[in-house]
């Protein structure tokens, strides 16, 4: 079914949480190295793109979005490169310095357009730091639409707890999408956002589609959700809510990478949230953006010109 899409360009949206920068090492592979067994890779071209929040952040900017990051990064290179780069995106962003953190870098290896090696840096915030984030926080909660906290397992949504609380008290929807099996720390949150793999981690393994939504259900209730969203691959995605579970079966289309493909979901959750769509139109919005990034290499977005192409 078609649908039309909204005017987004006053929809505020605010992102919280963890960033990095995504370098991509691009080059040709003709040959094994005498070394060792392994390829011999001739960089020949060098990208760099926002990841994690900073890529949600990009997503909802794509989407037509006003949109505010907030996070912390080094005092290096690759945290004024990220600065640069969502500026360059017309993204209102708000970097705190922390002298003793490297900025999260995840170097990929690229050749004859397959991954063949990624290469991490990064090391955890100081909490000071994060405190000063805090107040940040206030300032700018009453100027937003929707709060997105995206954790990465960084360090960066140490105080997540208030965060939530403050938002839904000043009567913000807040998505999450959430790391790790300490989901407690998410509790009264609008909606959280978890993978396959991550529920999984958190509520054991499930037989069959009934037994996933009991899952969800005591989860929901648990953690006093509205709404659990649940990415399944390429089985789609299921909203589970007071009114039953919603899915939406995946968009058939050939994958070319699915990194990133999680901060679309929910970048544009948000945007159609903000919007005045109802939740289950915005899944299936979100459906439709994440069909249009998987085909595209690395981190990537989804225009609002894309996605209405996608309607059809």
């Amino acid at each position: 079914m078609s649908l039309t899409i909204s005017d987004t360009s006053t929809t505020r949206i605010l992102v919280v949480g963890d960033v990095m920068l995504d370098r991509y090492w691009f080059g040709e592979v003709s040959r094994i190295s005498p070394e060792a067994p392994v390829p011999v890779v001739k960089v020949d071209r060098v990208e760099e793109r926002p990841g994690g929040a900073g890529n949600v952040a990009r997503n909802c900017a794509a989407l037509g979005a006003r949109v505010a990051l907030l996070t912390v990064v080094g005092a290096d290179e690759a945290g004024h490169n990220l600065a640069r780069l969502m500026n360059d995106a017309g993204i209102e962003t708000c970097l705190h310095e922390d002298a003793q953190l490297s900025t999260t870098v995840k170097l990929r290896v690229i050749g004859r357009q397959q991954q063949l090696l990624r290469i991490d840096f990064e090391n955890a915030p100081d909490h000071e730091v994060l405190q000063a984030k805090l107040a940040d926080f206030d300032t700018r909660l009453a100027d937003c639409d929707v709060v997105i906290l995206s954790d990465y397992g960084k360090g960066g949504l140490t105080h997540i707890r208030h965060m939530i609380e403050r938002a839904r008290a000043a009567g913000k929807p807040v998505l999450v999408d959430p790391k790790g099996d300490d989901y407690a720390r998410y509790a009264g949150a609008t909606l959280l956002t978890p993978n396959r793999s991550e529920m999984r981690q958190v509520v054991g393994r499930w037989q069959d589609d009934v037994e996933l939504a009991t899952k969800a259900a005591a989860l929901r209730e648990k953690l006093d959700l509205e709404a659990l969203l649940v990415t399944r691959s390429e089985e789609g995605m299921t909203l589970f809510s007071a009114t039953g579970a919603t899915h939406e079966p995946a968009v058939a289309r050939e994958v070319y990478d699915v990194s990133g493909a999680g901060d679309t979901v929910i970048a544009t959750l948000a945007v159609m949230l903000g919007g005045g769509m109802s939740l289950p139109l915005a899944m299936r919005q979100a459906n439709l953006a994440a069909g249009v990034v998987v085909g595209k290499l690395g981190a990537a977005t989804c225009s609002l010109e894309e996605l209405r192409a996608a309607q059809s």
